[in-house]
């Protein structure tokens, strides 16, 4: 269940953002992964871990570098930050002890970078998203 609602919440995101236009901002998708990078932040904080949270903010900082990495740069940066947050998501629970997590949220959180990765590549790939900074 997890992972098709993963598929169908990213693909019903993606696809708002490109019917009303807010996928045209060069923006959009690294604050999508500012967004996903926070999750397992706020889930040691609800679990009241400040060891998980210490852990949870490295692993954030190295996502928010790759998203401004991405943002000023070239986007293609914040497809590969999705999909290697999507890994991350794979391996989480062995890496780092958060209570806070759901037992679904991993392959939830990995489905949902997949297919936004997927479908910001497809936008790169047909010019629908300027891929460079100016």
């Amino acid at each position: 269940m997890e992972y098709l609602a993963g598929i169908i919440i990213a693909l019903v995101v993606s696809l708002f953002a490109s019917l009303v236009g807010f996928d045209k901002e060069r923006s959009f998708y690294p604050t999508v992964l500012v967004v996903i990078a926070s999750y397992y932040g706020l889930f040691a904080v609800m679990g009241g871990s400040f060891q998980a949270a210490l852990s949870e903010s490295v692993v954030m900082a190295v996502f928010l570098g790759a998203t401004v990495l991405g943002f000023k740069r070239n986007l293609w940066f914040v497809v590969f930050a999705l999909v290697t947050h999507g890994i991350f998501d794979f391996f989480h629970g062995h890496l780092i002890s958060n209570p806070g997590v759901p037992n679904w949220w991993s392959m939830f959180c990995l489905t949902y970078d997949v297919v936004a990765a997927a479908y910001l590549a497809y936008l790169l790939r047909h010019s629908k998203v300027i891929a460079n900074a100016h």
